[in-house]
């Protein structure tokens, strides 16, 4: 992609998963609260590039995203227990102000972190923990009905469905990530779902690029990694966008140290 990319909630751990890996690659403009710390930067990004602002401010909003190409939204409270007043406002009402500016701006593209709370639910006491383990082949694969597990994952679900409406309303190509659980050096070792969810860092990178590079109309995908453990389904990703995940929990014995 030539045109810039907008970059929201660029200084959280997605954030900053996605330009260490590919912050070289793609001309940003980063979206954050707060501005980033100095020597922070990636390579080719300069103050000029950083906005600094609520990601409920439209104004500012339509500032940052004008000539944009492409809007990575990850912008939001991300605590899984945060209150209803602050999902409503920074992820509901957040996540509709990026998407109506960037529809306005005749942006492409939006790749929309939803999160794994989207579906939480799925997760019972009959299916658990069997749900987690390798000889289970229950799947979630983003064509089943949200079930939240709290009010995080209330305002994710919402903001998928926002991505839906936007899409089938303007010109906007709209594609959801439900995230597992991003670490960056090992997996959660100590417990089965959060190898059954991982996330490594090369591969967020990774696959939000192929959310940048791939062509598509509206999509709900699963961010994991190729773990041998798993109840997300990782192939509408391979698929629709050419994810083609490097790493695998399996790789790690329990004290988080690679297998050889």
């Amino acid at each position: 992609m030539e045109d810039p990319v907008l970059l929201t909630g660029a200084g959280g751990r997605v954030g900053r998963a996605i330009l260490d890996g590919i912050g070289d690659e793609y001309d940003w403009r980063l979206y954050d609260l707060e501005p980033p710390a100095p020597g922070t930067l990636p390579d080719g990004v300069s103050d000029d590039d950083v906005y600094v602002g609520d990601v409920t401010d439209r104004e500012a909003l339509r500032e940052a995203v004008e000539g944009v190409g492409a809007v990575v939204h990850l912008a939001g409270d991300p605590r899984p227990n945060a209150p209803w007043d602050s999902v409503l406002a920074n992820n509901v009402d957040g996540t509709h102000a990026v998407f109506e500016t960037a529809a306005a701006a005749g942006v492409e593209k939006v790749a929309f972190a939803s999160s794994n709370h989207a579906v939480g639910a799925y997760e019972t006491d009959e299916r658990t923990p069997e749900l987690y383990r390798t000889d289970d082949d229950y799947r979630l694969d983003g064509t089943e009905l949200p079930r939240p597990s709290n009010e995080y994952g209330v305002s994710k679900a919402t903001g998928e469905v926002i991505g839906r409406y936007f899409h089938d309303h303007t010109d906007l190509s709209v594609v959801c990530v439900r995230i597992g659980n991003l670490t960056e050096d090992h997996p959660p070792v100590e417990y089965e779902r959060g190898q059954a969810m991982w996330l490594s860092h090369r591969d967020c990178a990774h696959l939000f690029d192929r959310c940048l590079q791939a062509e598509y109309d509206f999509e709900i995908v699963y961010g994991i990694s190729d773990n041998e453990r798993k109840y997300y389904s990782i192939d509408r990703a391979r698929e629709v966008l050419g994810y083609e995940p490097r790493d695998d929990s399996a790789a790690y014995t329990f004290d988080g140290e690679p297998l050889e």
